[in-house]
Parts: C-alpha cells; sequence; structure tokens
C-alpha cells in the first residue's frame, strides 16, 4: 500500500536519528575523562544464546567497540523532537533535540539544534543552541564558528572579539591568509560597517604588532575601512601594514584599490613592495598595469608589463596585455610578436590551464589584434587568415564585424553591409551594436550623408538614446553641419548632465573655429572635472588655451598630454604650438612620431599641409 504521510516523515526522522546514533557510537569515549559514563539501557531485550566460534584476534591497534550513551529515551526524544520540527512546531522541536545535545555531548546534535532555529528564523534561539555547544564542548571550532556567523547576522558586533580572537589563536600559521579573507568577508556583511572594522582591529591587536602575520591582519582591517567608505583609514592600514611585514603582498594589493589622484600615497606603497621584493607574485604586477591602464598611463602600464615579461618569460597572460599597449601606441612589429608569444605559450599550457574558457577568450582576443595588425598593413589576405581561426560561436559578431571593415577598406561596401545585417539578433543590444557597426563602416568609407540618415531615423525612434544623439553630432561635424551639431551636443548634455565626451567635443569645434573661446574653455574644464585623466580633454583644453594666445600653458598641457598618451592628433596639436613660438626642429621631431603612428590622421594632414610642412 501507498505510506501515508506521517509515516514519510516518521521513517525521515528514523533515518536521521539513526545517522546521529551511529556517528556517536563511532566518536564517544567513556573511557575519556569528560566523556558520559556508559549507560545501559533500561528496556534493553536479553541477547540471544548464540555459539562460540572461533576468530582471528583482531590487531592490536584496533580500537575496541565503545557501548553508546544513546538511551531509548534519548532516542525517543530526538525523534520527537524532528517529528515535530518538521510537523510545524519547531520551537517544541528544537527544545527537544538541544535538550538531547546537551545529555550527549554530541556536535551534530547541536549542530542540528542551529539549524532547526535558523529555518524558524529565530537568531536568538540559534545562537543560545551554538553556546551551549561551546560550554558542552569547548575546543570545538565549529561551535565558536556557528556562534561567531549568527552574532554577526544579529548585528551584535561587539560580542564578537572574544570569541574571534580565540578562531585566530586556534588557526595555523599556514591558514591565516584564507582565515583573514573569510573574517573580511563575513564582517563586511555587518549593517554597522565601522563598527564592524574597529571590531576586528581589537580582536586581531596582536596579529597587528607580528611581524610574521601584521600586513595580513592590517589589509584585512584596511578592507574593512574600505567597505565602511574610510578611504584615508584604508590607506593608513596599508602603510602600517607594510611598515610592519615589507615583504607581504596583502598591503599592496589593498593599496591597488586605493590608487587615485586624490589619494597620492596610495601607489607608492606597490611600486616599493615591487621594486623590494624581487620575488613578488606576478598577479600583482598585473593588476597594476591594469589599474595604469584604466587610469590611461599608458607608458606606465607597459613599463612594469615589460619588466614582468623579461623576468616571467613563461607566463601568458603579460604578453597578451603587453601586445595590446603596443598595438594602441601603434608600435606594430614589437606587438605582433608579443601577440604571438601569447598564443604559443597559451597552445602550450592548455593542459595545465584550468580555465579553459579565459584562455579561449584571451586567444580570440589576440586572434583580433593580430587581424587589425595586418590590416593596418594592408594586407587583407593575412587579416582575414587570422580572422578564420576564430572557431568560437560567441565571438561570430565580433569576427564577422571585423570581417566586413576588411571588405569596405577594399572598396566592398555593400557586400560589407550585408554581413552586418546577416548577423543574428538575439537581444536588443545585439540589433542596436549590428546597427552601430553598419553606420561605422559607413563612416570609415566617408558616407557621411547615409550615416547621418541613420542614425537621425534611429534617434527619432529612440530621442532618449545618449550614444545616438553623440554619433549623430559627430557626422553632421564630418558634413560641416556646425548648428546641428551644436544643436545635437547640447541635447546630449540635457540628457546625460555628467557626459564629458558632449561637453568636450562642443568646447573643441569652438577653438578649433577660433570662436566663443572663452565658452569653449568653460565647456573643455567641465569635461576635465569629469574626465581629469583623460589625455584627449587635456588637448582640446591645450588647443584653446592656444587659441586664447596663453601660449606657455597650452604647451605645458599639450606636452603632458603627449606624453601620457602620444596620439597623433595631440602631437599635430603640441607641434603647431611648438611650431608658433619658434621651436621648429622639436616640432618636426614629433610631426614625424606621429607619423610614424598614424600616417593617415586627418588633423595631422591638415596641419601638415596648411603649414606647409614635409617632415
Amino acid at each position: 500500500m501507498i505510506p501515508s504521510p506521517r509515516r514519510h516523515r516518521l521513517a525521515a526522522a528514523a533515518s536521521l536519528v539513526l545517522l546521529a546514533c551511529a556517528v556517536h557510537a563511532q566518536t564517544s569515549d567513556p573511557a575519556a575523562p569528560n566523556s558520559p559514563a556508559p549507560i545501559i539501557e533500561r528496556n534493553a531485550p536479553p541477547r540471544p544464546a548464540v555459539r562460540p566460534r572461533v576468530t582471528a584476534p583482531k590487531p592490536a591497534s584496533e580500537p575496541a567497540a565503545q557501548p553508546s550513551a544513546l538511551t531509548a529515551d534519548l532516542f525517543y526524544e530526538i525523534l520527537m523532537g524532528e517529528m515535530t520540527a518538521r510537523s510545524g512546531d519547531p520551537g517544541s522541536g528544537y527544545a527537544l533535540v538541544l535538550d538531547a545535545a546537551r545529555r550527549l555531548r554530541d556536535g551534530k546534535l547541536f549542530q542540528r539544534a542551529v539549524e532547526i532555529a535558523l529555518q524558524s528564523r529565530s537568531g536568538d534561539a540559534a545562537l543560545a543552541a551554538a553556546r551551549a555547544w561551546q560550554e558542552a564542548l569547548p575546543t570545538s571550532r565549529d561551535a565558536r564558528r556557528i556562534e561567531l556567523q549568527i552574532l554577526i547576522a544579529l548585528n551584535r558586533i561587539g560580542e564578537t572579539v572574544e570569541p574571534l580572537r580565540a578562531e585566530v589563536a586556534a588557526t595555523s600559521q599556514i591558514e591565516r591568509p584564507l582565515l583573514m579573507a573569510v573574517i573580511a568577508r563575513n564582517y563586511s556583511r555587518a549593517s554597522d560597517k565601522k563598527l564592524a572594522a574597529s571590531v576586528v582591529e581589537r580582536a586581531l591587536v596582536d596579529e597587528l604588532k607580528s611581524p610574521t602575520t601584521g600586513g595580513l591582519a592590517w589589509a584585512t582591517v584596511g578592507r574593512l575601512r574600505l567597505n565602511a567608505g574610510d578611504n584615508s583609514g584604508a590607506l593608513e592600514a596599508a602603510r602600517k601594514g607594510q611598515e610592519v611585514d615589507p615583504a607581504s603582498d596583502a598591503p599592496p594589493a589593498l593599496a591597488l584599490e586605493l590608487i587615485d589622484p586624490s589619494q597620492p600615497l596610495a601607489e607608492p606603497i606597490v611600486t616599493r613592495y615591487l621594486a623590494s621584493n624581487t620575488k613578488a607574485t606576478p598577479d600583482l604586477r598585473i593588476a597594476y598595469a591594469r589599474v595604469l591602464v584604466e587610469n590611461r598611463r599608458y607608458n606606465d602600464a607597459q613599463t612594469q608589463l615589460q619588466a614582468l615579461t623579461t623576468a616571467r618569460p613563461e607566463l601568458a597572460e603579460p604578453w597578451l596585455l603587453l601586445g595590446s599597449l603596443q598595438m594602441q601606441a601603434k608600435q606594430d612589429s614589437a606587438a605582433e610578436t608579443s601577440l604571438k608569444r601569447y598564443i604559443d605559450l597559451s597552445s602550450s599550457q592548455s593542459n595545465r590551464d584550468t580555465d579553459a574558457a579565459d584562455r579561449k577568450r584571451g586567444v580570440t582576443q589576440a586572434y583580433l589584434a593580430l587581424s587589425q595588425l595586418a590590416e593596418r598593413r594592408k594586407d587583407f589576405t593575412g587579416a582575414e587568415r587570422w580572422l578564420s581561426r576564430i572557431d568560437s560561436t560567441e565571438d561570430l559578431t565580433i569576427a564577422q564585424t571585423r570581417r566586413a571593415g576588411l571588405l569596405a577598406r577594399q572598396g566592398k561596401l555593400p557586400q560589407a553591409r550585408e554581413i552586418i545585417r546577416a548577423l543574428p539578433e538575439r537581444t536588443a543590444d545585439d540589433k542596436k551594436q549590428k546597427f552601430l557597426a553598419e553606420v561605422q563602416l559607413l563612416r570609415d568609407a566617408k558616407q557621411y550623408q547615409a550615416a547621418y540618415d541613420m542614425l537621425a531615423q534611429a534617434s527619432a525612434a529612440a530621442p532618449d538614446d545618449g550614444d545616438l544623439v553623440y554619433d549623430q553630432a559627430m557626422v553632421a561635424e564630418k558634413l560641416n553641419r556646425l548648428d546641428d551639431m551644436e544643436r545635437l551636443l547640447r541635447r546630449l548634455i540635457q540628457l546625460k548632465p555628467e557626459s564629458q565626451n558632449a561637453y568636450n567635443a562642443l568646447g573643441y569645434s569652438f577653438a578649433d573655429r577660433k570662436i566663443r573661446l572663452d565658452e569653449a574653455r568653460t565647456l573643455i574644464q567641465k569635461a576635465v572635472q569629469l574626465a581629469p585623466e583623460d589625455p584627449f580633454i587635456a588637448d582640446s583644453l591645450g588647443w584653446v588655451e592656444f587659441r586664447l594666445g596663453n601660449t606657455a600653458e597650452a604647451i605645458r598641457i599639450l606636452e603632458a598630454a603627449y606624453k601620457t598618451r602620444p596620439d597623433p592628433e595631440i602631437g599635430a596639436h603640441f607641434g603647431e604650438v611648438l611650431w608658433s613660438i619658434g621651436q621648429k626642429d622639436r616640432a618636426v621631431t614629433i610631426w614625424k612620431e606621429a607619423l610614424l603612428s598614424d600616417a593617415e590622421n586627418e588633423t595631422l594632414q591638415e596641419t601638415l599641409k596648411r603649414l606647409r610642412v614635409k617632415p
């Protein structure tokens, strides 16, 4: 017959209890000083007689089986506790299981009592069970860890100092890094984040002073301060951690997250560590390079990656990052060497690499970059050959877009547009990306009117799409429809008041035409406030200062921008300012560098033609 739901619950509860009994029978030791004395079950039936048999003697090392302390009454109490908890009365079930846990001094039963309390959303009851567990089994780390987690969840952070200190003391040195990561993660969930940072600092007072643990401990405190919004406090923690333990990578890893123009003391912590530790972890240097790229400090990032590839040439990832930066800096030959090196290393490491998906994405990125390098040389066959090696369906759109660009550069614009239009549209974003890719094909082919018409139609259908408005404004400038460009950019500023590109583009357009220069400077200064590290916006500011007659200030700004990003357009402006004050040799040198980067740059070519210079 089909068993009733009640019988199902009884069977499940009995299984759980029998499992707990089996564990208890294996682990209880009545001979131990603190173990409960063995109890003879009152209702146990007499054992049947059995005939003696000869058995092989047990090895001397094998412990004799020990009788369980579980009585029939306790068995029944646990069973009823489970059944009561499962039948909708968790409070009564909790009390029964906890009482049995106390009498048996069994960790698994204490844990079950905690689980029942948590399932009934009774944090105080869960905490009482965890503390009873601690009292019965003072050496149980599981009990202490659960108590800590419950206290944090209940936001009783102040009560965690002593249990946290005990947990740290019980953790071996080799496990400390993992423990510190767990502490930072768990305490970051506290609602009072400043108190959490303060409590952890008090609990780690001994570790903060130790030369072997100070760096890691201060970094943990610093992360919690950072989580509380105390950036200066986090920086101070990173500084103290490095003072206590200069060899620890934890303080510089924290300082990496604080690198910002408003925190000038963060970066020296990182550079000091990298300079003084020959065995610095490659991951930290790679992370530093990424931070430098995010801050548009491309030359500095390239320097770090070159140092890493020299010291550890067998590592694959730095070669990809270095090749990407070299390509951006128009160092095409070096970029090609770096990218090919990355592909070779990725192939040879494929059996050891645990993250095949990341490796495959990296190889696809390398293929795309090598295709672009071949395209720059007008080696369209070679560019197509690199694209054909991309076999990932996830990267189909990127590969096909690049393939369309190759066709367009060879004068096959209709075929290129058909490739874009044939791409799948799984999402609204896919549709938008296809549209923008087709517009870009038209712009690259100087089909500006067709591009403008497409953008105008799309913008009319989505009037609040700032990307469409900005692109339409840029195409209007190419068509010399400057009134339309200004109208569109002002509309974008209304839509997105924090759009630095809108302020910059409008201000630069005035400066370049030598009109409304004061307004131009105001607009560009607003863009600088929004993106202070952008070298292209700095270029605009330098250009408007030149137009206003502030030549010395223009040179200062343009020189810094060109050093940060030696782009041919910035070089064109910097060279012209130098030319205007008679520094013609230096101007020609900069223009030659710019021509090597991009001989087809429109601004550069217009400047050289207007000044009648042939570098």
